[in-house]
């Protein structure tokens, strides 16, 4: 059992000058508070130093347990006020670190389903056990002869009573030429009997299909019954399976109980019953910022300010860089922590707030079929899911009699550049026709947060969305689309280098990614809030584009530099 004095971790150093934030960090998009900075750095000199459990982070000042396989963690830190009026920060990592959920010094999961005389360890075992019998079915070797033998009788007799059937049509035909012989040559009363005899003949036939249709059918259904002896089993170990599954998950959800600050708690289960897929995902409350919300209510502690940094190497997809704060995690954590975080003071959502007001979109070309124009950062391309100003809108305004869709691609929200708008519903073919192609030439310049040795490269990195993260985007072998970006630098100075971006597809988030993630640049854009350090905006701008008029047929040259 922790106690509240065990987590609880005082400053190394006074902390009389620093200020109070007015209300708790809103989790999923922050700047860290200086508190929070300063608590982050403290546990991050305890995790160099201390020697109570080993884990390789892939740290390269971090000795331990090299030969480990290295793994990064999220390690969290909430600025707290205790009990007796002391200002101390709590500490907590996601998931497991060494194979262990306790720690000294962290804060203990929400529900430890590692201890032995919990249920989880029985539970799991009694699934497991089934898990293991059922491999010993899967393996029986019977398995294979029996469905080459049913797959053997089944070929056989279709075949048999494929040749049966084209030699009922063969016998059909000569009784058609006998008949008709018989008409010609035959008397009356032998006529009648060549009738009879072929009629006959026609049953017989008939009869052999039905008794060889009846002779494979039996044959077929004992080769069945062979296979589901051994398959039968299989089929019903694996619904026991799935129901001790579902009831340990089911237990398990029952057990995640977080509190609110007023005292009040709920399952995990039915924090998601309100979600579209009403199941939460693996893992869900078992990141650090619920972890570290929990122990502060359950020890009547108040809550100041919170951040989340990464610790290690990168994992394969996510972009994850080492001592760099990140916000909370949308899937597993939203639900959560809007539930934990009721009837608190927090700070607003900027994300709600129109970064475009007061902003204008400049036209610097306009005919009777396209516009181009010059999108500020920070600006929608189209109306967003709680924010409707964005460039189609200013473009619907401007052009009320336009015919054309108007948006027929789109800059990222915080990238800033040209933008073609179709005004004719004759240009929109070919305009879309284009970008389908790729035939669109279009160039990006960016500010990179690094100084890079290469000069020139190409990046083909496939992504996909983050399912548990959106809007985030994650590089993924197995299920990503393919991407590709040129990259060519201009200029280097004060640990920044200046680069032209040529993306040849257009994921989203492309750019960001593959300058941000370790098997790309390893660098990511100044300013970029999501997979870097944030700045006074993107340093991401699209500055040329060159298409052809869907009109004219005219090669057509823009460029807008950036005002970075």
């Amino acid at each position: 059992m922790h106690s509240s004095t065990d987590c609880f971790t005082p400053f190394n150093q006074s902390i009389e000058t620093y200020t109070f934030p007015e209300r708790f960090t809103f989790p999923f998009y922050y700047q860290p508070h200086p508190l929070c900075i300063l608590a982050a750095e403290q546990l991050q000199q305890h995790l160099l130093s201390q020697t109570e459990w080993q884990h390789n982070f892939g740290v390269a000042e971090d000795a331990q347990d090299p030969a480990a396989p290295a793994i990064g963690k999220m390690f969290g830190v909430l600025v707290v006020e205790n009990s007796q009026g002391e200002i101390g920060f709590l500490s907590a990592f996601s998931g497991k670190i060494a194979d262990r959920n306790l720690l000294p010094h962290f804060v203990p999961p929400v529900f430890d389903m590692l201890a032995e005389d919990g249920f989880f360890r029985d539970e799991l075992d009694e699934v497991t056990q089934v898990s293991n019998r059922l491999k010993e079915l899967q393996a029986d070797p019977q398995i294979d002869e029996y469905e080459r033998h049913l797959a053997s009788e089944t070929a056989n007799s279709i075949a048999e009573i494929e040749a049966h059937r084209n030699l009922m049509i063969e016998s059909r035909k000569s009784r058609k030429e006998r008949r008709a012989q018989g008409e010609t040559n035959l008397t009356d009363d032998d006529f009648t009997a060549l009738s009879i005899q072929l009629s006959r003949e026609s049953v017989a036939e008939k009869n052999q299909l039905k008794a060889l249709k009846s002779h494979w059918q039996e044959r077929i259904d004992l080769a069945q019954q062979q296979l589901l002896s051994v398959t039968d089993p299989i089929i019903e170990l694996k619904q026991t399976r799935k129901q001790l599954s579902n009831a340990l998950q089911n237990k398990l959800f029952d057990q995640y109980r977080f509190l609110k600050i007023d005292g009040e708690e709920k399952s995990l289960g039915a924090i998601f019953k309100q979600m579209p897929n009403h199941v939460p995902p693996a893992g869900a409350g078992e990141c650090a910022a619920p972890k570290l919300l929990q122990f502060a209510f359950k020890h009547k502690m108040k809550p100041i300010a919170m951040a989340e940094f990464w610790w290690g190497s990168a994992p394969k997809s996510e972009i994850r860089q080492h001592k760099k704060f990140y916000a909370a995690c949308m899937g597993k954590c939203h639900p959560i922590l809007g539930h934990m975080l009721e009837g608190m003071e927090v700070d607003d959502n900027p994300l709600l707030n129109n970064p475009a007001e007061g902003k204008t979109v400049e036209i610097i070309y306009q005919d009777d079929d396209i516009a181009v124009v010059n999108k500020p950062a920070e600006f929608l391309s189209v109306p967003g899911k709680t924010i409707e100003d964005s460039v189609y809108l200013r473009m619907k305004q401007q052009f009320p009699d336009a015919t054309g869709p108007l948006i027929v691609h789109r800059l990222d929200m915080s990238t800033s550049g040209l933008m073609v708008i179709v005004l004719s519903k004759r240009a929109n073919k070919s305009l879309q026709k284009q970008f389908i192609s790729r035939s669109v030439k279009k160039r990006y310049v960016a500010l990179i947060d690094g100084e890079l040795e290469q000069d020139e490269g190409v990046i083909t990195l496939p992504m996909r969305g983050d399912l548990y993260d959106r809007p985030r985007q994650l590089v993924c072998f197995e299920h990503g689309k393919p991407a590709e970006t040129k990259w060519q630098v201009v200029g280097r100075q004060s640990g920044k280098t200046k680069v032209h971006l040529y993306p040849k597809t257009g994921r989203t988030h492309q750019l960001r990614v593959h300058c941000a993630h370790h098997l790309g640049l390893n660098m990511p854009i100044v300013g970029d809030d999501l997979y870097g350090l944030k700045a006074d905006r993107l340093h991401l701008h699209a500055e040329t584009l060159e298409l052809e008029h869907p009109i004219t047929k005219e090669i057509m040259q823009f460029q807008a530099e950036a005002d970075f």
